[in-house]
């Protein structure tokens, strides 16, 4: 898959998850199972998540809880792939 084929998957990706006030916790088994049966996964993280932090720091977190990569951040929205 070229990189543009790739970037157009992810434009046209809706964002399956929102971590919200309880943080990368409580959607990280939920990512996990996504990714088993996806091989590219959208989340957004809320305002109400991010509080003194920024997405992307979110984001590595949650690759790291997941055993996932981090493809693409923008604004406020993560993609990851195993």
């Amino acid at each position: 898959m070229t990189d543009t084929d790739q970037q157009r998957r992810i434009h046209d990706l809706e964002a399956t998850l929102r971590v919200g006030k309880g943080g990368v916790d409580s959607v990280a088994d939920e990512l996990a199972s996504q990714l088993e049966t996806s091989d590219l996964v959208k989340v957004k993280f809320l305002r109400s998540a991010r509080g003194g932090t920024t997405s992307e720091q979110l984001a590595e977190e949650l690759a790291e809880r997941t055993n996932a990569e981090v493809v693409q951040i923008r604004g406020h929205t993560a993609v990851f792939q195993r």
